[in-house]
């Protein structure tokens, strides 16, 4: 039987293109879409992907990448404007007759949290479910483990673990976790998971120092946890280079993590388990997949450039995050909470955990037609 051709947006990115492996690694089809042919669309091309080049915000070029595909995966863009590239999707999806759609979700979506992107995820969510004639999957992780291993680089060549959210734990999932289950999902298909949330997580719940006891495992020598003030991570964000929407975000995510968000009713779920037959990996295996890396390899030059720029960086001007989202104009709420201040929030996600606990089974089972609604008088 032939198998449906799955589209994988954001291919050329970390869970993008780890999904397109784990899709290729099991012969499934798969149309890849970048914004432009370069090393890393190549690299797809060589795992056996038709690679398309698309402007994912024209609703033209998303037709004519959706065209002849059945199943799709769909990464929210991480831009200001990401409603548009959705909506310009979710027309595509309906015209081109597609018949499934996974979708990357957040745990924090909500429709008046403080941050752009989390506000137009939740409208997300339920524009995907008001496509008519297409299956709707939902997969909503918590913290990315890549968020807290961008620094293992101090901590491999400088014995230094940058901590940034204090005592706050997490459950931090990896990309290759979020993958296996993205897999899990399309390959399955419609008729098993049309309609359904999956609220994937890591292993374990950790805080910062025990995150750095783990990563100093993985490296072989002591490596001492430092709180990171946010003026210092702003800092070191414009060294690196990282995308000043991005740390705005992440900036508020990381108060959503001191109130709890994502320790909530236990914060750690067995959905990877139940999905795909394999446990999620621990914290420990992905940092050493980081301590891998080049830029993290305890070598003499890699040594000298982290000493040099964990000197400059007190120096460094930081990113004005306040003044950069000003100039976005991004509508904001009249009243803006983070997810642990809202009432609505709590229950939808409280009544989601505590579905998995009842059931004996960690795997969530939420119809679309029952995502929460706001509350009118």
């Amino acid at each position: 039987m032939t198998k449906p051709k799955i589209l994988v947006t954001g291919a050329t990115g970390k869970t993008g293109y780890a999904l397109v492996e784990q899709l290729r690694a099991h012969d499934w089809p798969v149309r890849a879409v970048a914004s432009r042919i370069d090393g890393r669309s190549e690299a797809l091309q060589k795992l056996g992907a038709e690679v398309v080049v698309a402007d994912m915000y024209d609703p033209e070029q998303m037709y004519q990448a959706v065209c002849g595909t059945q199943r799709a995966y769909y990464l929210p863009l991480m831009r200001p404007y990401m409603i548009q590239a959705a909506n310009a999707f979710a027309v595509a999806a309906r015209d081109a007759g597609l018949e499934h759609v996974v979708q990357m979700s957040q745990w924090t979506s909500s429709s008046n949290h403080p941050t752009p992107m989390t506000r137009q995820t939740w409208l997300i969510d339920r524009v995907f479910r008001l496509i008519p004639r297409v299956a709707h999957t939902i997969f909503n992780p918590g913290m990315f483990a890549d968020n807290f291993l961008r620094t293992i680089d101090f901590a491999a060549l400088l014995g230094v673990y940058p901590v940034l959210m204090g005592t706050s734990k997490s459950a931090p999932i990896s990309n290759d976790d979020m993958a296996r289950c993205a897999a899990t999902l399309l390959m399955q298909g419609p008729e098993k998971h049309a309609g359904r949330s999956y609220h994937p997580t890591g292993s374990q719940l950790l805080d910062g120092r025990e995150m750095a006891g783990i990563v100093a495992g993985v490296v072989g020598h002591k490596v001492v946890a430092v709180d990171l003030p946010l003026v210092m991570f702003r800092k070191v964000a414009r060294m690196q280079r990282i995308d000043p929407y991005q740390i705005a975000l992440l900036v508020r995510y990381v108060e959503d993590n001191k109130q709890g968000t994502f320790s909530f009713e236990g914060g750690v779920t067995d959905v990877m388990r139940e999905l795909t037959g394999k446990p999620a990996e621990t914290f420990a295996i992905t940092a050493a997949r980081y301590a891998s890396e080049p830029f993290a390899k305890q070598t003499i030059g890699n040594r000298l450039r982290a000493l040099w720029n964990f000197a400059i960086t007190p120096f460094y001007p930081a990113y004005d995050l306040d003044g950069y989202l000003r100039k976005l104009h991004v509508p904001v709420p009249a009243q803006t909470l983070h997810c642990m201040q809202d009432p609505q929030w709590r229950d939808a996600h409280a009544a989601q955990m505590q579905t998995s606990i009842d059931r004996s089974r960690n795997v969530v089972e939420v119809p679309n037609e029952t995502l929460p609604h706001f509350t009118r008088a």
